[in-house]
C-alpha cells in the first residue's frame, strides 16, 4: 500500500499538481513529505478525539484494567 501511495504522490507532483496525505501517525507523515507531498494532515480528527477520550477514561478506570494491552485495528 505504501508503495502505491508513494507512486501516487510522485505522479501527482510530476503532473504539476499539489499532493497531500492524511497521516494517522508521525512516521507516515514524514514518509509522505519525503515522497514529495506538499501538505500532510497529522491530526486526523477521529484519532485526536479517541486519544482524548482514552485519556479521560483512564482517569476513572481501576489501575488493574489499565494494565491490559490496547491494540489498534
Amino acid at each position: 500500500v505504501q508503495r502505491v501511495i508513494e507512486q501516487s504522490i510522485r505522479r501527482i507532483r510530476a503532473a504539476g499538481k499539489a499532493a497531500g496525505f492524511l497521516a494517522v501517525d508521525p512516521e507516515m507523515a514524514h514518509k509522505a513529505l519525503a515522497w514529495g507531498a506538499n501538505f500532510v494532515a497529522v491530526g486526523v480528527d477521529t484519532n485526536l478525539y479517541t486519544s482524548a477520550l482514552d485519556k479521560r477514561l483512564a482517569m476513572f478506570k481501576p489501575v488493574a484494567e489499565q494494565a491490559e494491552g490496547k491494540g489498534s485495528y
